[in-house]
């Protein structure tokens, strides 16, 4: 079981997304009002707390949504879950899609420390029940 830390998005693409504490998640689209929502396959981002804390004790300053994830969660090693795993929080339903991605630009992380764990550790779902994922809400994988 894991917990919710942030929920981050981006009104436009190219830009950081930020942390807004709550969001709806809706169905063939993702998190309302992120740009990367959309009727595709990596809907919703996910990375692990841990993994971002074990990036800023390299001594990376980076805040939550900085790799462009929307959901930050404490307690999962997504990177460890296969494809196709369903993640239950509160009403909402997201399915695994996605384990990391190929990075083609490098971002101004990669630039300032050497090294991205989006590409790596991020994982991509889409939603397949909407519902409202808050700070704090409860996360499983089943």
């Amino acid at each position: 079981m894991g917990k919710v830390r942030a929920v981050c998005l981006s009104a436009e693409k190219g830009t950081p997304k930020h942390n807004v504490g709550r969001g709806e998640f809706l169905v063939r689209h993702g998190l309302k009002g992120d740009a990367h929502a959309g009727d595709w396959h990596r809907q919703v981002s996910l990375l692990s707390y841990q993994k971002i804390q074990d990036f800023r004790s390299q001594g990376a300053e980076v805040v939550d949504g900085a790799f462009g994830e929307n959901l930050v969660v404490e307690g999962i090693d997504f990177r460890n879950l296969p494809v196709g795993t369903i993640l239950h929080c509160g009403e909402a339903v997201l399915e695994m899609t996605q384990i990391g991605k190929e990075c083609h630009n490098h971002c101004e992380i990669f630039k300032r420390m050497g090294d991205c764990i989006m590409p790596r550790e991020g994982v991509f779902a889409k939603v397949i029940r909407e519902g409202t994922i808050t700070i704090g809400d409860e996360l499983y994988a089943e």
